[in-house]
């Protein structure tokens, strides 16, 4: 049997660039060899947009239409919404028995998030909300739910699968054997860099280029991204790695030219606004089958929808037969199912 995959993203906007080379190519190429589900991660992105549930509902649609754009196929994987699976929602809760508030403090990812909101962090005075501290406690149940083997990720959240290995050894030496510790597989690419030049392409920080960018708004991201600062007139030579356009390049540029770019930046025989040109096109003609399929399926909502319905029964079956032996292994299966 092929071994199960559990990933996903919490719908609160549309996909970018960095999103596409940090986990979905990676999600398109391990489909074909593993029993791929996708969540839609609803319920977590209400931790911190629970005022705004109209939003989250509307990128839902986004998400879909990313992940298909991207190459995800629905004939193969299962596209599915975490808020239609309840037992995700029960699993949270036997796991939360589990786990400390001092574990939960010390999860380096989730500080970083905190201090990126701003938010207080500490056992007094914590503005923190219940939902968005227990954010890895949820994120187990969603893998060991549905019995994952394997988690692509990048390299942030490898604390939280170390949390869910936690949690499922803890259960199992509680309860008895009932889940496989999950195993995570990091992307082939770092975490990608936004325009401005920060570590990481952001929505919040309005440094990214989304999947779905018509030309004129890749056109007028690219003209702007960061270049060597100290290349002041068209001739003068460049160190091209400090620069995002040939940081890009070699993203969605084919290697030959980008080597050509790179030695012509060197010896000062490019100009910026020339090779910023030459960027626009290749990231158009790269990002132009990913939109061909999105367009594809944005006309065509009643298949989308049948899509999601049909992952979503999918993951519901898969997540029932879990449930069952957890709760017998528990003691707390107390009527027989029909």
């Amino acid at each position: 049997m092929k071994k199960t995959i559990v990933t996903g993203d919490r719908p609160t906007g549309k996909m970018h660039i960095g999103h596409y080379f940090g986990s979905l190519q990676n999600r398109v190429e391990m489909q074909k060899d593993y029993d791929t589900y996708i969540l839609i991660a609803d319920v977590q992105a209400l931790t911190d947009n629970f005022q705004d549930p109209e939003k989250i509902r509307k990128n839902v649609k986004e998400l879909v239409l990313d992940y298909l754009g991207a190459g995800i196929d629905p004939n193969i994987a299962n596209i599915y919404i975490q808020s239609m699976i309840p037992e995700i929602a029960e699993l949270t809760v036997y796991f939360s028995n589990l786990v400390t508030v001092s574990r939960l403090y010390r999860n380096p990812t989730t500080k970083f998030e905190a201090s990126q909101k701003k938010e207080l962090f500490g056992d007094e005075g914590s503005s923190l909300t219940y939902g968005f501290l227990g954010y890895p406690v949820s994120q187990a149940a969603d893998i060991l739910a549905l019995g994952g083997d394997i988690v692509p990720v990048g390299e942030d959240q490898i604390p939280h699968i170390e949390q869910t290995r936690e949690i499922a050894r803890k259960f199992n030496n509680t309860y008895g054997e009932t889940f496989v510790e999950p195993e995570y597989v990091l992307s082939k690419n770092p975490r990608i860099k936004g325009l401005d030049g920060n570590d990481k392409m952001s929505k919040s920080l309005g440094n990214a280029i989304y999947l779905a960018d018509s030309k004129e708004e890749i056109s007028k991201k690219i003209m702007s991204a960061i270049t060597d600062p100290n290349k002041i007139k068209k001739d003068d030579p460049a160190n091209p790695d400090i620069c995002m356009v040939y940081y890009y390049h070699k993203l969605v540029t084919p290697t030959e030219q980008t080597k050509k770019i790179c030695s012509e930046c060197k010896c000062g025989s490019r100009g910026c606004v020339a090779c910023k040109k030459e960027l626009i096109e290749s990231m158009v003609n790269y990002l132009k089958p990913i939109q061909d399929r999105r367009k594809y399926y944005e006309e065509r909502p009643e298949e989308v929808e049948k899509i999601l319905k049909q992952g979503t029964l999918k993951a519901q079956q898969r997540a029932k037969q879990v449930m069952q032996k957890v709760r017998k292994n528990m003691q707390i299966d107390y009527f027989k199912e029909d």
